[in-house]
């Protein structure tokens, strides 16, 4: 079942992590998270941070700066011809 643990809601319906708890999950200050109702629970899932993600995950693939830059010229292109 893994970690479990007791904890009260406080004032304005404040709920405390507790930290072994928020540790497991990588629920740190300014994580963002998803709250929704199951019956009669309810489920917290954390929104995983993009930058963090492209930090720390494994990379899959490789790009020079100059194809970088040249993708990026034509998105542009497409964005900015398109609303003229």
């Amino acid at each position: 079942m893994g970690l479990v643990a007791r904890t009260r809601v406080g004032r304005k319906n404040m709920l405390y992590i507790p930290k072994g708890i928020a540790e497991a999950v990588g629920i740190k200050e300014g994580t963002t998270v998803k709250l929704r109702v199951k019956g009669n629970k309810i489920v917290l899932e954390v929104i995983p941070d993009p930058f963090e993600l492209a930090l720390r995950r494994p990379k899959f693939a490789r790009v020079g700066f100059e194809e970088f830059e040249r993708e990026s010229e034509e998105m542009q292109d497409e964005l900015f011809n398109e609303q003229d």
